[in-house]
């Protein structure tokens, strides 16, 4: 792909996010968007498939981003817990700023979710992956007690969904329960080693 050919396609995928923010992803057609760019619909299929592929893309994007911020905390030279909060707190911190109150945003997520199941996988993959690093890193200088990397690493993660997870932000905004940095402090709690019993 040329420069040029980057330009567009990035172009392309930053006046679909905009239409889906404006419309909603349902709304927006693909003519809509060449329309916009004074573009024929075959050019922009020439840069991508189908809608489905472009909300992909716009998607990537602030998965990239959350990835990006994530991988740069983990490398950091601190305690692994100052990390992972770190991280919880960015992550949460990003998607509130991106999905909370923002419904045709929404949308795209659950979009997503019905037609690109694969590449939610995909994320979900690499978060977990920049977690148990710092779980690891964790456990092998004491902080963290003894425990299966993996399985730590599901379970902070199923416990910070609902501060995580675009379409959940919102709905558990209401319901009484602790805040992000609760459950977070919690979390934490759970991993900290403690010394034997006398």
């Amino acid at each position: 792909m040329t420069h040029a050919e980057r330009d567009t396609r990035q172009t392309i995928v930053d006046t679909a996010e905009r239409f889906f923010r404006d419309i909603g992803y349902q709304k927006t057609t693909v003519a809509d968007i060449a329309k916009s760019l004074r573009m024929s619909p075959a050019n922009v299929y020439r840069f991508f498939d189908s809608k489905k592929s472009i909300n992909e893309a716009v998607l990537e994007r602030y998965k990239r981003e959350q990835e990006e911020a994530m991988i740069v905390i983990a490398g950091q030279d601190r305690p692994a817990a100052d990390r992972l909060r770190d991280i919880l707190e960015t992550s949460f911190r990003l998607n509130v700023a991106r999905f909370a109150g923002h419904v045709r945003m929404q949308e795209m997520v659950c979009a997503a979710m019905e037609e690109s199941w694969d590449a939610i996988i995909a994320h979900i993959e690499r978060f977990d992956a920049v977690l148990r690093r710092v779980v690891v890193d964790g456990i092998a200088n004491g902080e963290f007690r003894d425990i299966d990397p993996v399985q730590a690493t599901g379970c902070i993660r199923t416990a910070m969904t609902r501060f995580m997870h675009p379409l959940l932000i919102n709905q558990f905004e209401c319901l009484p329960g602790p805040s992000a940095d609760e459950m977070i402090s919690f979390v934490l709690s759970g991993l900290e080693a403690r010394p034997p019993r006398g």
